[in-house]
């Protein structure tokens, strides 16, 4: 069934009411009508599945049918920091990093990022990568809608890194030299609920005093595996390998 986030908090009530771009998903294009299910997900992360009760010229009704008991999320909390990549990179990143289960994503403006950010099409941008979070979060069945953040500098970036337990970067010269253990040991030390932050770098990678920058403030130097992967493939690595730590070997 399809699934729509909503802006209110489950708080035992038996209905709800939605209206404006869902409302036009579900009757215009899925072309729901009374009686019909599907999912609705509370921003608390309750989700619920629901009836189709009444259908307005703006507005629908729909009854709480159940919760869902299972939980969707992963067991942790992953923020991915990305230097901004070329042309619709993040957008990928953004859209396949959702259907990971990643919770955050912090674009950033990196030494080496070629695009130059322009502050005045930022609320444009913003809007477009939070909707491509919240349709994959739709898509994946998620139950938490990421958070997405407008680009920090680097220094702002290391200012909010002191609010998680793990901080990682990927660095490619670590992945050259063979380094290929820290990731492993940190995520099978990390624990349920704990808040993870990995820094990717945009095409030409990390420079080495970013890397010096980002150890002196608690970060530890990952490779990730003997070959080296693009800027929009790494982050999708890394969260594949958290989803088997923490689900499958479970």
């Amino acid at each position: 069934m399809q699934r729509y986030f909503l802006k209110e908090a489950f708080n035992n009530q038996k209905s709800v009411r939605i209206s404006g771009e869902d409302f036009h998903h579900i009757t215009r294009v899925m072309r729901m009508k009374e009686k019909d299910m599907f999912w609705v997900v509370f921003n608390d992360r309750n989700a619920a599945s629901v009836k189709i009760s009444q259908i307005s010229d703006s507005f629908l009704e729909a009854d709480i049918h159940e919760l869902e008991k299972e939980d969707k999320e992963l067991p942790v909390y992953v923020a991915i920091a990305s230097g901004l990549p070329k042309g619709d990179k993040l957008e990928w990143i953004i859209q396949k990093g959702t259907e990971l289960g990643a919770s955050e994503f912090i674009p950033f403006i990196a030494t080496r990022s070629v695009v130059k950010w322009e502050s005045r099409k930022e609320a444009k941008k913003l809007e477009r990568w939070k909707k491509i979070a919240k349709e994959a979060a739709e898509q994946s069945h998620r139950q938490f809608l990421p958070v997405v953040h407008s680009p920090y500098t680097f220094n702002e970036l290391i200012h909010y890194s002191s609010t998680f337990d793990w901080k990682i970067v990927a660095y490619e010269e670590s992945a050259k030299e063979g380094e290929n253990s820290n990731f492993v040991k940190i995520i099978q030390s990390a624990k349920p609920n704990d808040k993870i932050l990995i820094i990717f770098g945009p095409e030409g990678g990390i420079t080495v005093p970013e890397k010096d920058e980002l150890t002196s403030h608690g970060f530890e130097t990952c490779g990730l595996g003997p070959r080296i992967l693009r800027t929009e493939t790494a982050p999708l690595y890394a969260l594949t390998a958290i989803s088997y730590q923490f689900e499958l070997m479970r």
